[in-house]
């Protein structure tokens, strides 16, 4: 595997240096589109449509399109963005498991610790583990500010992308809101069925059929001499970026508490002055005379 990121998890005070690799790769055949007459290439041009011009990636910006107008912003512009160049994967709180609804997850990204001594990477991960706690963290990645979830999968620290809450819809169907009665009889035997079907899932004991099917196709085409003779095609690979420095990871710990435990001394201290306060000032005013009778 290829590191796709550098940068290091902040955890308090501390940071964890470490690697990012995708977790995950797609097992699909690569098809590309050809002429149906002679087999040739079809591939797809960046042509400007007021010059008529192809322009190249380089030369090429992104824009966003509000009420007929549009706004060009460079390449220049969206790197100057403090999140754009952020390395770090920022742990904002602690959440049980349990509380994190499924659709939300995205992509998923194994980290390596990337330093000398990976203690604080262990650390991190065993008390992930012995809280039995996902951590929730922000960081910004191919151009985008994201959210995520940090837990544990067998040694590894995993990464999890995140949707925002605003990018998960509502379902609200009108089928649902009928009215329908289920049968006692109904859910026995349905429960029944679930019950004969019941196993402990293993991945691997499933296959995707399809592609079995298309590699079987096209090793008899290539077997029958059905191909031609074409150049591969290489797509562009992104460079490393470099990670932070660790610091003492005991110093750390005891400065992350010690502020932590400051912000609540501060606050219990500011309530404690704010009711001394009121009761000074009840206390030194003057008592209402009695009024004297006629």
């Amino acid at each position: 595997m290829r590191a796709i990121w550098k940068g290091s998890i902040a955890f308090g005070l501390v940071n964890v240096p470490v690697k990012l690799y995708s977790a995950t790769e797609d097992h699909d055949i690569s098809l590309h589109q050809v002429h149906n007459k002679d087999g040739g290439r079809i591939r797809y041009q960046r042509k400007c449509e007021i010059c008529g011009e192809v322009v190249a990636y380089e030369d090429i910006d992104k824009a966003y399109e509000e009420e007929g107008r549009t706004v060009v912003l460079t390449a220049g512009e969206l790197k100057s963005l403090p999140e754009e160049n952020s390395r770090e994967i920022e742990v904002v709180e602690f959440i049980p498991a349990e509380q994190l609804d499924p659709i939300m997850y995205e992509r998923s990204y194994f980290l390596e610790p990337d330093s000398k001594s990976p203690k604080a990477y262990m650390l991190l991960r065993q008390t992930l583990e012995d809280t039995d706690r996902i951590a929730i963290v922000q960081y910004a990645l191919r151009q985008k500010t994201r959210l995520g979830a940090l837990r544990v999968r067998g040694d590894v620290l995993l990464l999890q992308a995140l949707l925002w809450g605003d990018e998960v819809r509502e379902a609200k169907f009108p089928s649902l809101e009928t009215d329908i009665k289920i049968s006692d009889k109904e859910l026995e035997m349905s429960s029944a069925l679930v019950e004969s079907m019941a196993h402990d899932f293993d991945p691997d004991e499933y296959t995707d059929d399809y592609q079995v099917q298309l590699r079987t196709l096209i090793e008899a085409k290539l077997e029958k001499g059905e191909a031609l003779d074409t150049e591969a095609t290489f797509g562009a690979t992104e460079g490393e970026a470099e990670g932070g420095d660790v610091i003492d990871l005991m110093e750390a710990l005891k400065r992350s508490l010690d502020k932590k435990r400051g912000k609540e001394k501060a606050s219990d201290d500011e309530a404690a002055a704010s009711k001394t306060s009121k009761s000074t000032t009840t206390a030194s005013k003057p008592k209402a005379r009695a009024k004297k009778k006629a």
